[in-house]
């Protein structure tokens, strides 16, 4: 029973760090201090490593040897390549579900698509800083590929997913507008439930590319 109140405990820490750096709240490149982050989280010292060791594993945190841990910093090289895997694994993870897609798939789209555009109409300009959109917005992208029927695919694609919004939260600081998504997602969604693979991949990887050409507009000069 302590075995798996440590596990779920472990777990929570995890999640709470790895939101805490891609929303920025712990930031590229600072030193990780374990007796700070001991009080930030209330855990003990063996429960931090084991989760900064599996941040280390997602890439989110680096570990310096005997010097500890330090937030991944984040730069346009690493930006650009991060973006050239995302559009290889979104391109074959939406022709997989594009594929194998049914009936609920289908209807998982309309309604992830219906939530994010109300909430965006409710928000108004500054859409892109509320949390509640950023969730509704990545359980759209996901809802777009989740019939690709690959667990494994997806779990990688999350996991790029994540640190891409590391790099879109720190552009969203500077930000004085955002371009008009509400078309773009439309179109991409009505393009993926036609089954027109060829134009919902060309689709989906410009919205990938031109969202970090974005960031780099913005945000480059912390990088």
């Amino acid at each position: 029973m302590q075995r798996i109140g440590n596990e779920t405990r472990a777990g929570d820490v995890l999640q709470r760090m790895r939101q805490d750096i891609i929303d920025c709240t712990l930031k590229p490149g600072e030193k990780l201090r374990f007796e700070a982050l001991k009080t930030m989280y209330s855990v003990s010292f063996s429960t931090l490593r084991e989760a900064l060791s599996r941040l280390a594993a997602e890439h989110l945190v680096i570990a310096e040897g005997q010097r500890g841990f330090i937030v991944a910093p984040v730069s346009i090289a690493d930006l650009n390549d991060l973006t050239d895997v995302r559009v290889l694994v979104e391109r074959e993870a939406l022709a997989k579900a594009i594929r194998n897609g049914d009936d609920r798939w289908e209807a998982d789209i309309l309604s992830t698509f219906h939530r994010m555009d109300k909430l965006q109409q409710r928000l108004g300009n500054e859409y892109y800083l509320s949390a509640d959109w950023s969730l509704v917005h990545g359980e759209f992208h996901l809802a777009l590929v989740s019939a690709c029927n690959s667990p494994v695919l997806l779990e990688i694609r999350s996991r790029l997913f994540e640190r891409a919004h590391r790099y879109r939260r720190m552009s969203s600081q500077f930000r004085q507008q955002w371009r008009e998504k509400t078309a773009e997602h439309k179109q991409i969604a009505d393009t993926v439930l036609d089954r027109d693979a060829e134009n919902a991949l060309r689709l989906i990887e410009r919205h990938i590319r031109e969202t970090s050409e974005n960031v780099i507009e913005y945000a480059g000069h912390l990088f």
